[in-house]
């Protein structure tokens, strides 16, 4: 029985690399859905190789901002997620994920913007691709777990789901986009905190657990703070108490109680040791989940 999928995201030309290094999962990244030079053909030979080669296809939609106060942009997102969307089925993608982006009315009105486009872009996908929001690490944007269990309950569809970039949840929670402070916030995050998100985010997860996880640190641009990936062994948080957590979570709550759910970890640091990286990043996880079997 596999425990997860794990992996990172790979264009075309480096699906073979991933799949030698024994990695169950790739992601397209967001800039293949952004250039002209991508047609049909590319996400077509994408899907032919990765099927043969990784149990879950993940697509990474491009940066668009989900909200807006402006009717023609919102047509012009809404136009561009939409055959985002026909390219990562033709790619055989299981699950398109989106950032939903900076707040525009500052109040309940953002998420039901998020929440009306998010059933559009439904209706365009393939009734077997799931739509993942993911987390943000800062107020400033929309992506709460709060947040984003609203927009779901808004949506009324179990083919919507979380996706927790964990680093920035751990930069919300712990407001480090307000206070800026990296060692003290990791210093008070231990496995507990960790267990805690991730019950969370199951309660509001359908047909996939998907998590994604790089280290940062942090940079301002004039006061707001902005989030830097770094390699791992770089940044915050550790991974120690997360991948105590994640080992003991996808033992004994998830696979010993049955629960009929897929579980995926991404990995989304920078490209120069993101295969390194990776691997780490799987066996910190794997050799902690040795005891609970």
């Amino acid at each position: 029985m596999i425990l997860f999928d794990w992996g990172t995201y790979n264009a075309l030309n480096t699906l073979l690399k991933a799949s030698i290094l024994g990695m169950r999962l790739t992601e397209i990244p967001p800039w293949d859905f952004s250039r002209r030079s991508r047609g049909p053909e590319y996400f077509e030979a994408y899907r032919d190789f990765a099927k043969k080669a990784f149990t879950t296809i993940i697509a990474h939609g491009p940066y668009y901002n989900l909200v807006t106060d402006s009717p023609e942009i919102e047509k012009r997102i809404e136009k561009a997620l939409k055959a985002a969307i026909k390219k990562a089925a033709a790619a055989g993608a299981d699950v398109f994920n989106m950032h939903i982006g900076w707040r525009v009315f500052l109040d309940e009105r953002d998420l039901e913007a998020v929440a009306a486009i998010v059933k559009k872009l439904l209706e365009a996908a393939p009734e077997n691709m799931f739509i993942s929001l993911e987390t943000t690490y800062t107020r400033r944007q929309i992506g709460s777990l709060d947040e984003i269990k609203k927009i779901i309950e808004m949506v009324g569809s179990e083919r919507v789901i979380p996706s927790l970039q964990l680093e920035n949840v751990f930069m919300y929670e712990k407001r480090v986009d307000q206070h800026g402070n990296f060692i003290q916030a990791d210093k008070e995050t231990n496995k507990e905190f960790w267990l805690g998100i991730l019950r969370k985010a199951l309660g509001i997860s359908k047909g996939f657990l998907s998590l994604r996880f790089s280290q940062v640190t942090g940079v301002y641009f004039g006061r707001r703070l902005l989030k830097k990936r770094v390699p791992l062994g770089k940044g915050y948080p550790s991974i120690e108490p997360l991948a105590e957590a994640l080992a003991e979570f996808m033992v004994k709550e998830v696979r010993q109680k049955g629960i009929s759910l897929r579980m995926h970890i991404i990995y989304t640091g920078p490209p120069e040791t993101k295969y390194e990286d990776t691997i780490t990043l799987y066996a910190e996880i794997m050799k902690r989940v040795v005891k609970h079997l």
